[in-house]
């Protein structure tokens, strides 16, 4: 009876080859993931200090160049941003787990850093007066408890809604402004709040 180490994965190879071949590709795969586990390695506290800073970002064989926006502190993912010559911009997403190098090319320029801050003003909440975000706030409660989700509230006006102790939801309350570490409740909530968006429009 062979040893489950010797399988053979190629028909035209012996027993030992395919040991070989079996080892040689675990190799290859625990190198890769040691190469991709130095950035998820990192805290929210490390990641935060690319933010605003311009970044070369080797991923998946690819070289990526561009001023950090954000990193998502559940899934490592790098948010880049472009400014083109016509005045508009260019944005790209990498996967966390893909990142292999991160290196600083620029440190912040401050006229880049407020540009990048000012993607950050929801126009929604620029729009909204407290008594209209009362309303939505009011509103998405009430939608996500109908469909069994139990919502507190904390903090000032305007409040910021708690789900389940593990997810928040800042205003103006929409899927992008929810927060949470748990990526099955936190993809389970922004459809539900997707939803809702839809159904009062």
């Amino acid at each position: 009876m062979r040893h489950p180490e010797e399988i053979v994965t190629n028909p035209e190879a012996g027993p030992r080859s395919g040991r070989c071949l079996g080892n040689r590709q675990r190799a290859g795969r625990s190198s890769q993931m040691a190469a991709m586990n130095e950035w998820m390695k990192k805290g929210p506290l490390e990641w935060q200090d690319y933010t605003y800073k311009e970044v070369r970002v080797t991923a998946s064989e690819k070289e990526y160049k561009g001023w950090v926006l954000t990193t998502d502190p559940v899934s490592a993912s790098i948010v880049l941003v472009n400014f083109l010559e016509d005045g508009s911009m260019h944005v790209t997403g990498i996967m966390g787990h893909a990142v292999q190098t991160v290196e600083i090319v620029n440190e912040e320029d401050h006229r880049v850093k407020e540009k990048l801050m000012h993607l950050f003003t929801s126009g929604d909440c620029r729009t909204y007066n407290p008594e209209d975000l009362e309303k939505k706030k009011n509103s998405l409660k009430k939608w996500l408890e109908k469909n069994y989700i139990p919502v507190t509230e904390q903090g000032d006006s305007p409040r910021t809604l708690c789900v389940a102790g593990v997810l928040t939801i800042e205003p103006p309350y929409g899927p992008e402004d929810c927060s949470s570490s748990n990526e099955i409740i936190l993809s389970r909530v922004q459809d539900l709040i997707q939803g809702h968006l839809a159904a009062s429009q």
